[in-house]
């Protein structure tokens, strides 16, 4: 049985979990990062991401999957905590919070992303919204891409915000930070992919580009769009046609339609 430790009061051990939150230098020197909800910890464990330690509220009569989990075999301490301590680490009310998670992170290792014949991948150029990187995440692992990179000084792919937006997909969708484009550079050299950028006046309208071989979407930074260095890498640019007074959308939503484009355009390949 994994074993069982108790914590009651706001000892160091709860401060480096606080921390987790909040501080990102942290985050990364600890190379962890706290989840909540049941559904991000159920495909954590599915998808046999390290689990350090579960965290549940001392006393408190838990839900069966809670207690399931707590149960299983699944790797990890488990540490009951007073559940006003446990309501800090979920960002919830006292009465909300039953289970943290508190995982490892991952190498950031672009061999994480499979690359196949069939190969769709989508690059964030710098975001400043760890809400928009989980938003996209989400929609990445649900028009079937293979994996998510994000560049440049950007905002972190483990923030709370961006943990939470993915709701789960983070667990199964590689997502990996890389610094530099020359990494990325080096990478794409070593496979046949068409790189495809998204801009408000791309050469091309989504609808007619064709993105059904081996493509890796770019999409830029929430207000500058992409980099010049990251528009000078791309073989084609499109963009999204549209009415209204609107001139663009949010960056995860036009990464979320094209990404829907890209699945359409596959889907009636295979059924042709």
């Amino acid at each position: 049985m994994p074993r069982l430790q108790r914590i009651t009061t706001r000892n160091a051990r709860f401060q480096q979990w606080q921390a987790l939150l909040t501080n990102r230098t942290k985050r990364q020197r600890a190379g962890e990062f706290l989840v909540q909800g049941v559904r991000p910890i159920t495909l954590a464990v599915e998808h046999g991401w390290p689990i350090t330690a579960l965290l549940y509220a001392e006393g408190r009569r838990l839900s069966g999957w809670a207690r399931e989990l707590l149960d299983s075999p699944a790797p990890g301490e488990r540490v009951a905590m007073a559940p006003e301590l446990l309501a800090e680490l979920s960002e919830r009310t006292e009465g909300d919070a039953e289970l943290v998670a508190v995982v490892r992170m991952p190498q950031d290792d672009l061999d994480r992303i499979p690359v196949g014949p069939a190969f769709l991948g989508v690059l964030f150029d710098r975001p400043t919204s760890p809400g928009n990187i989980g938003t996209l995440i989400r929609s990445a692992d649900a028009f079937g891409a293979d994996g998510l990179i994000v560049t440049g000084h950007a905002a972190d792919v483990y923030d709370p915000k961006s943990v939470r937006a993915s709701t789960g997909s983070l667990f199964s969708l590689p997502a990996v930070r890389v610094p530099s484009p020359r990494q990325v550079d080096d990478w794409l050299s070593a496979h046949d992919i068409t790189v495809v950028g998204t801009d408000e006046h791309g050469e091309t309208a989504l609808f007619d580009a064709d993105l059904t071989g081996p493509v890796l979407l770019l999409v830029g930074n929430e207000t500058t769009g992409l980099s010049t260095t990251w528009r000078n890498r791309c073989d084609h640019t499109v963009h999204i046609p549209m009415q209204g007074s609107a001139s663009s959308l949010n960056a995860a939503n036009a990464a979320t339609a094209t990404l829907y484009e890209a699945a359409r355009q596959r889907h009636l390949g295979s059924a042709q």
